[in-house]
């Protein structure tokens, strides 16, 4: 294959990678597209844009057909969207396993999303704002245990549960039971599951840690350890 290039924003930043066939040669990023462009100029004619389209409708295939970009995912109902580089990851996460069936639990900076994920394809998906609350209230990457359990066993009461933590300044309580919330809505996706969650840092681990807790087998890996591998495949899929 030519050269080419992807350029897409992962929720954080602008990235920009010029390839050379399924191996990265330059890669940069920035506060936008032309800051990212600018590390890496020259840019090759051929560009493949994460975030091109409209969206696929699931059940989808994660590694998609079009030559040109990457659509988001879109469910119809209940009503949701998994961004173009979710997507990628996802697409990086398959690479070698391609026939996995289970749940991938993708925790971003402000959203998490649960992918029921079956023969390459996305077959459902609920997402959550549980990591743009615990920053917006002021929670931290640990969660309480005792909040956890408070929240799993009376969600209906997280209004209640979140007001008296603030009261108390008690801030991993706050993370607890938004935590708790989010897995208490999201069973019927990690129940008799297994599970690969994909974050970074200690927020990550104490996810993985609250489900584990229930003696659900979790895996965590990096979003950065998934690029690469999802790139590879796009050019295998577009050569």
């Amino acid at each position: 294959m030519i050269d080419w290039a992807v350029i897409g924003h992962d929720g954080e930043r602008a990235r920009a990678f010029v390839m050379q066939g399924a191996r990265i040669v330059r890669q940069a990023e920035g506060r936008d597209e032309a800051d990212a462009r600018a590390s890496v100029t020259p840019l090759p004619h051929r560009i493949f844009r994460i975030g091109e389209g409209q969206g696929d409708h699931l059940p989808a295939q994660i590694t998609p057909q079009a030559a040109r970009g990457l659509a988001p995912l879109v469910q119809d109902a209940p009503p949701d969207v998994i961004d173009a580089w979710v997507r990628l990851l996802l697409i990086g996460l398959l690479r070698g396993r391609a026939q996995w069936d289970g749940v991938a639990w993708v925790v971003g900076r402000d959203l998490s999303h649960w992918v029921h994920l079956s023969a390459g394809e996305a077959v459902s998906c609920q997402s959550f704002m549980t990591p743009r609350l615990v920053r917006l209230l002021g929670g931290t990457a640990e969660p309480c245990d005792v909040a956890l359990a408070d929240t799993l066993s009376r969600p209906e009461r997280l209004a209640a549960y979140l007001r008296g933590a603030e009261v108390r300044g008690d801030r991993a309580a706050i993370t607890g039971h938004l935590l708790a919330a989010e897995l208490a809505a999201a069973r019927p996706y990690w129940l008799g599951q297994s599970v690969m969650l994909i974050g970074s840092g200690d927020e990550a681990e104490s996810y993985a840690a609250a489900l584990r807790g229930h003696g659900v087998p979790v895996e965590v890996t990096a979003p950065e350890s998934l690029t690469a591998p999802a790139l590879a495949a796009l050019a295998e899929r577009l050569a």
